[in-house]
Formats: C-alpha cells, sequence, structure tokens
C-alpha cells in the first residue's frame, strides 16, 4: 500500500471538531490510516476538504455578462446570453475554481446544457473534467416542463412586453419540453455515461415551480425505485414562496411528502423562505437543506434563517451556487460568512463552532457523493483534506498560543490554501491546480466566450424591456 505521512502543527480532530497537535497523518489508498502525535511538524493546520453542497458549474462569473445583483426572476434570463462552449473547458474552470476555494466536493445541479452534443456526451466530459482537477461532484440532471418566464402562464408576462421584446422572448421559450418518461430515461443514460467513482448521478428537478406534478411523480418515484438522489432548488425567493401558498394551499411539503418526495435521499437548495412548522417536516423526514449564502445576499432572495434550522434538529449543509460573496468560489469565506451571520448576536450562541464546521465540513458530503460517511479526520475515514499555511494564517500574531481554529472563522481564505487533498490525491498545492493549467483554461474560455456574445445581441437589446415587465408582474401578484 502506497502511503503518505503529513506532520500538522495542529489539526481539528473527530465529530466534535477539537483542536489538536501536533499530529502526524498517515494516509493510504485514499484514506487515513492513522492519526499519532508527533513532535514536530510543519507548520501546518489540517482540517477537512471543504463540501459545496449546491452548484451549477457555470464556469463565468455573473458580473461578467451583466447579471450581478439581478433578482433571480431577471437572472436567470441573463444566463441565456452566455453562447455555448466546450463543456469540458467550461467545467473545468468552475471546478477549478471550487477547488482552489478549498472545496474537494461540488454538486453541479447541471440546469444550463451548452447543447453541442447530447447530454450524455456532455455529461461525460464534465465528469472528465472533475477526474482531471480531482474533486468529487454530483451530476444532477437538470429536469423542468413549465413556466420558463414566471411562475405562472408565459402570457402574462409577455403581454406587457413591446412586440420586439414579446417576439423574442416566445421564440427563445417556444419549443414544448420532453415528457417526463423521457427525461427519466435521460437522467439512466447520463449515469451510464459519467457516473464513477468520484461522480455521483442524481435526478436533478430544478425547483416545484418549475416541474409539473407529472414529472414531480415520476422523480420521486424514479428515486424509491432506483435508490438515486434528488437535488432540487426550494423556496429561494419570496415570489417562489407566494407562488406555492396559492398552488398548494394545503401545504407545499405535505405535498411532496403524499408524493414520496421527502426522504433522506432529498437534498433542497436554498429554503429562504421556509417555515419553522416545515422545518419540522424536513427534520423529521431526514431531508438536507443546502443553505447559500452569498448568493442569496447577492441576487437580493434573503437570508436563510440557518439558526433556526439547525435548532429544530434539520440537517444543513453549505453551497456556494457559483456566487460566491467575492465571485470568487472561496468556501472558506463563505463559511465564514455564514457563520458571522447565524452564530448569534452578544453573548447568545445560536450556532456554536463545531455546528458551523458540521454544516461545512460533514453535513453536505452524502448529498454529493451519495454515501454516507467523511468530513472527520479519524482512522479509516476518506483522505479529503485542507492543509492551511499556519504561518501565513498567523503572520501578523503579537502573542503566542492563538487558536488556529479562531483564525479560521476570523480570516481564512484561500490565500491561505497550502495544499487540497482529495481522495489522497493532491489535487491544490499552493494556489496551483495539480491536473490542469487553471489559468490557461480560464483565459481560452474568456476568449470564446467573448467571440460568440455578439450571436445574444436581440436578447440584449430586449432585457431591459424584460426587467421592467417581470418588475410590474410580481408587484401586481396577489401575495396568497
Amino acid at each position: 500500500m502506497t502511503t503518505r505521512s503529513i506532520a500538522c502543527a495542529a489539526l481539528l480532530e473527530g465529530p466534535d471538531y477539537e483542536l489538536r497537535g501536533p499530529r502526524r497523518l498517515t494516509l493510504g489508498e485514499g484514506r487515513i490510516v492513522s492519526v499519532e502525535a508527533v513532535d514536530g511538524a510543519e507548520p501546518l493546520f489540517a482540517l477537512p476538504a471543504l463540501v459545496n453542497a449546491h452548484d451549477h458549474a457555470r464556469g463565468i462569473r455573473s458580473s461578467s455578462f451583466g447579471a450581478g445583483g439581478k433578482p433571480l426572476e431577471l437572472w436567470l434570463q441573463y444566463l441565456a446570453l452566455l453562447p455555448a462552449v466546450d463543456p469540458y473547458l467550461s467545467a473545468a474552470v468552475s471546478l477549478g475554481r471550487s477547488a482552489l476555494g478549498g472545496a474537494g466536493a461540488v454538486m453541479v445541479h447541471y440546469t444550463r446544457a451548452q447543447g453541442l452534443t447530447p447530454l450524455p456526451e456532455e455529461a461525460a466530459e464534465v465528469a472528465r473534467a472533475a477526474r482531471d482537477i480531482g474533486v468529487r461532484i454530483a451530476f444532477a440532471v437538470a429536469l423542468k416542463d413549465r413556466h420558463p418566464l414566471v411562475y405562472g402562464p408565459s402570457e402574462e408576462l409577455l403581454a406587457l412586453l413591446p412586440e420586439d421584446a414579446r417576439r423574442e422572448f416566445a421564440r427563445r421559450n417556444a419549443a414544448p419540453p420532453p415528457s417526463p418518461a423521457d427525461q427519466i430515461r435521460l437522467v439512466e443514460e447520463v449515469a451510464a455515461a459519467a457516473a464513477g467513482e468520484l461522480v455521483d448521478v442524481q435526478l436533478g428537478p430544478t425547483g416545484v415551480q418549475w416541474c409539473s406534478p407529472e414529472l414531480l411523480q415520476a422523480v420521486a418515484d424514479e428515486s424509491a425505485d432506483s435508490g438515486r438522489r434528488v437535488h432540487m432548488h426550494c423556496l429561494e425567493t419570496r415570489y417562489q414562496r407566494e407562488w406555492a401558498d396559492r398552488e398548494f394551499p394545503d401545504g407545499l411539503f405535505p405535498y411532496l411528502k403524499r408524493i414520496g418526495l421527502l426522504t433522506p435521499r432529498l437534498t433542497l437548495a436554498h429554503c429562504t423562505w421556509i417555515r419553522p412548522e416545515e422545518m419540522d417536516m424536513l427534520a423529521e423526514a431526514g431531508v438536507t437543506i443546502s443553505v447559500n449564502t452569498s448568493s442569496n445576499l447577492g441576487i437580493r432572495s434573503g437570508i436563510a434563517p440557518l439558526a433556526e434550522m439547525v435548532a429544530r434538529g434539520c440537517k444543513v449543509a453549505l453551497g456556494l451556487d457559483g456566487l460566491a460573496f467575492n465571485e470568487d468560489d472561496d468556501a472558506l469565506c463563505e463559511m465564514r460568512l455564514a457563520n458571522a451571520l447565524h452564530r448569534g448576536w452578544g453573548f447568545e450562541e445560536a450556532v456554536p463552532e463545531e455546528g458551523m464546521l458540521r454544516i461545512a465540513l460533514a453535513n453536505g458530503r452524502a448529498a454529493v457523493t451519495g454515501r454516507e460517511g467523511g468530513g472527520l479526520i479519524l482512522p479509516g475515514q476518506p483522505a479529503d483534506l485542507l492543509l492551511l499555511d499556519t504561518d501565513a494564517l498567523d503572520a501578523d500574531r503579537l502573542m503566542e498560543g492563538l487558536s488556529p481554529r479562531e483564525l479560521l472563522f476570523a480570516r481564512a481564505g484561500r490565500c491561505h490554501i497550502a495544499e487540497l487533498i482529495v481522495a489522497g490525491r493532491t489535487v491544490v498545492r499552493r494556489s496551483k491546480l495539480a491536473g490542469i493549467d487553471h489559468q490557461a483554461a480560464q483565459t481560452e474560455l474568456i476568449a470564446r466566450l467573448r467571440r460568440g456574445m455578439g450571436d445574444g445581441a436581440a436578447l440584449q437589446a430586449a432585457l431591459p424591456a424584460l426587467e421592467r415587465a417581470l418588475r410590474r408582474y410580481y408587484a401586481a401578484t396577489p401575495c396568497c
């Protein structure tokens, strides 16, 4: 067995993430073989690799094409400005950025295919990018069949648009969606093409508001039959909350329970506008909630009640949604932001540090990998580790004995990463990906996108009118 030994000045050990050190980690066959006390150590602080439990593998940042700060319902339409590019290149840039930010496992809810080849072939290229970089991913096949423009008939919004814009958006949404049976069949075809040791293929209904009852029932039935996990957006914005209250007078979550979707196989992204009694239902069912703090702030969706979710027993994870606060996919910064917002005020401790560590490091792993376990530094656990440079993290210390765990929550970011290890393999070392030339890939992606942006001139011209129409549409929609 090939082994590697790492002597760390400190690490977070066990399920309570207790600070220990110095310690020697021995790795072998992709797992932690032993954790032992040692006399001397390198200036390294080891913790489990972070998990990005909700993302979409988009290669470019939102503000690069004018979508920064737009509300979700408008922001989604801006994505159509992006021309189709090589899916391997786009995924490699995105997944590489996630790895450089400290995430060893990434959910890829693939809601916007490039469409240059059939989806199974495209998914295989995304999986190849993940393998070359070395991160674990879930590939959730996006499933939807209604409401492409608003949460209701498109005609109501189209009637608010001037003629040119009306034609543009009607044309873009004219094709009928595939049947539920065809969409479920596509998931199996993607799994045959892309699934592997580091890639778990999942069912990815985009959200209740975008899926017909027939499609949601087909997803629930397929998940029950095959054991596949389900990944779905839920109650991300106030407008989705208002729609759900109108559509399901007896409750959205009782409906999802009746059709068989509320199981431990389900991950719900966002839940920004969830209510206390609904949290109780999710906790009882064992559903994972992926909270996306920066994303919800950046596209003006709100602040999810993370602390109350935890208090009510929900299994909460963290996602970046491709919209980290600085648009850099820094998972360490995301954890710090979530901690600052939800830890409690004054001397109150709503979410203790070990609870936030569990949320960031462990709770989302099954949602991505499809398997329980991991997110801990203990013998036998997967060797998915993040090593921080303690000299850089503590560069301006004025006194001895400062806790690396306290500094982790005070200042840690991607610039402090010495190494990211996944399944025992080095993925990042000193701000460089080991598997690909990330800078070259990013430069090439931007060049290709710039060459193709002119093809969206008609859409770009129509978007201001759409923004005005959406503002009128949602202002007039009754709240109940």
